[in-house]
């Protein structure tokens, strides 16, 4: 059995803010991804959509976090690539209620506490 897995992709883990829980839910969280995107399909039980300079994005959810991988596109213009950073954007700030200041922010820290 294969497993869902891009090729040359980046997969990061989210936390997602307490009472956000609810967006980890599979229906939900493919409604928020064609809320987003438009389209999205389901493969071996993940959400993959794709979008602008984004080849292929698949989401689920592992535990109380939101796994994401993406897959990029490099031949995009500047407006497709910034258009695609700002839309990934929303959907992590609607997905996990941390803004990208505050994700950031998470991952220096996390970072700090593993190398202290």
């Amino acid at each position: 059995m294969r497993l869902l897995s891009l090729k040359g992709s980046k997969m990061q883990k989210y936390g997602v803010k307490r009472g956000l829980e609810k967006n980890l839910e599979h229906s939900q969280l493919k409604a928020l991804v064609e809320e987003i995107f438009g389209k999205a399909s389901e493969e071996e039980g993940k959400i993959v959509a794709s979008y602008g300079a984004l080849n292929k994005l698949i989401t689920w959810p592992e535990g109380k976090n939101l796994c994401v991988e993406t897959q990029m596109k490099t031949d995009v213009s500047n407006e497709v690539a910034s258009d695609t950073i700002r839309t990934y954007n929303t959907f992590l700030e609607k997905a996990t209620g941390f803004t990208s200041k505050q994700r950031s922010k998470r991952l220096q820290d996390k970072a700090k506490k593993g190398s202290g």
